[in-house]
């Protein structure tokens, strides 16, 4: 194991993840692991802390809905979609991954969002007006196009409709670049609902009651970040607590904050960051009884 320099020192380790990840698992030294990425690399290194019975703090993958409610705003439900979807092309583990819209709503929202979205100004991150920037990692690209053709294979087979309102293909920037896409009629058991797309592909799915809609919002693994619209306020209260996520935004589509805790249910992790529960991952709990205290 590589050597403090002194107190508050910090260790940068450099090379293969899995070399690096077993020693540091190995290790009696080291008592707490805290990891941010796929929940399938969080699974093994939660295993691997049993052994020398670490603490440990996982903040894992998403699969973030967003409901719009036909008593929404339908102005603020685009614009809090559009930053709750697309921000950094979609590639954050809090990116909303299915747009549930009610019915009653359904066309208008469609074409409204669809609109927006077409406005988003795609190139150079640098670039001054910007919004929507390159998939970071070739594989990613890869897994952008592979649910793409898989959502038509789907609907061959299951003959559910869904089709491109805009987008959906690469873009003429290059390889790395993919057009923002909106895909109207989507349905909750196509590959497009049931994974996490890290990338520009909003998927939009019908429901009639609020009930339904929280169904399908819970209906996954996951359970980090989730958002809703809507102006009844009762209705604000029950769906809040219904919703079976660590982060909830209310006609917001950007919640993140370091002042508040960031974390999530099921398998999306353990532990939260940020705010003063941010701390209490990095600390032990200690309890001491004193006794025979009138000695002089």
């Amino acid at each position: 194991m590589p050597q403090t320099d002194g107190e508050g020192a910090v260790n940068v380790v450099m090379g293969n993840a899995p070399d690096i990840g077993d020693a540091l698992l190995a290790s009696s030294q080291v008592r707490k692991i805290t990891f941010t990425g796929s929940t399938a690399v969080g699974k093994k290194l939660m295993a691997g802390s049993a052994e020398t019975v670490k603490k440990v703090s996982l903040e894992l993958g998403g699969n973030a809905p967003c409901i719009v409610f036909d008593d929404a705003d339908i102005d603020v439900a685009v614009k809090g979609t559009l930053a709750a979807k697309f921000r950094n092309s979609g590639q954050t583990c809090v990116c909303a991954n299915r747009i549930l819209v009610q019915e009653g709503i359904y066309e208008k929202f469609a074409s409204a969002f669809s609109k927006a979205v077409q406005d988003l100004q795609v190139g150079n991150g640098l670039s001054e007006g910007v919004a929507q920037v390159v998939i970071l990692i070739l594989y990613q690209f890869s897994l952008v196009v592979s649910l793409l053709v898989s959502i038509f294979v789907e609907i061959f087979a299951l003959s559910k409709g869904a089709k491109i309102l805009l987008g959906g293909k690469r873009h003429s920037l290059g390889m790395t670049f993919y057009e923002p896409t909106v895909i109207s009629d989507v349905e909750s058991d196509m590959l497009l609902s049931r994974n996490e797309v890290f990338g520009p592909v909003a998927p939009l799915l019908r429901f009639k009651t609020e009930e339904e809609a929280v169904r399908l919002a819970n209906d996954t693994n996951a359970g980090l970040a989730a958002y809703f619209f809507t102006n009844n306020v009762q209705r604000t209260w029950r769906v809040s607590e219904a919703l079976e996520y660590g982060l909830v935004g209310v006609n917001e589509g950007l919640i993140s904050t370091e002042v508040a805790p960031f974390g999530g249910f099921k398998q999306s992790g353990l532990g939260r960051e940020g705010s003063k529960y941010g701390m209490d991952e990095y600390l032990e709990i200690k309890y001491v009884c004193l006794g025979d205290m009138n000695r002089k």
